[in-house]
């Protein structure tokens, strides 16, 4: 395209609530952490490789006979409380502003597991109860990096 010679009215995307499609063979429960995979369709957060937190699926999404893309699932990019880990990858108010890694669709650990897990958001807080995780799926991975 070229350049503009005129104004131009610049469509928004208001809002946290986003759509995407839901991978093959998968369920997807309510209020579960929701990633991206290499394909840009939703899963389940858990303990794999190549995969990115975007945000908390809003409503259960069962594709387990399904192919890829058969099911769309509204997903909210935000800050939502999840269960913390416990040990050496327990999340502590020292980690606020790195990365925290998806254990499971409702666990974040604080490291990698030596390369086992992706990155599911950003650690925003801490309480007695969790730990409150940033989703926005560009900050996560440049902090990942």
């Amino acid at each position: 395209m070229a350049a503009l010679t005129q104004d131009r009215n610049t469509v928004r995307m208001d809002g946290t609530l986003r759509r995407g499609t839901v991978a093959a063979a998968t369920l997807i429960y309510a209020g579960a952490i929701a990633m991206l995979n290499a394909d840009g369709d939703l899963v389940e957060g858990q303990a794999a490789t190549g995969l990115v937190g975007v945000g908390r699926a809003n409503a259960r999404a069962d594709n387990t006979t399904g192919a890829a893309g058969d099911l769309t699932l509204d997903y909210e990019v935000g800050t939502f409380r999840y269960a913390n880990s416990a040990g050496a990858d327990e999340i502590t108010t020292a980690a606020i502003g790195q990365p925290c890694y998806a254990v499971d669709d409702q666990t974040v650990a604080l490291t990698d597991g030596t390369g086992t897990r992706s990155p599911a958001g950003v650690i925003d807080g801490l309480d007695a109860s969790g730990v409150w995780v940033r989703f926005d799926a560009a900050l996560t991975t440049i902090a990942a990096a």
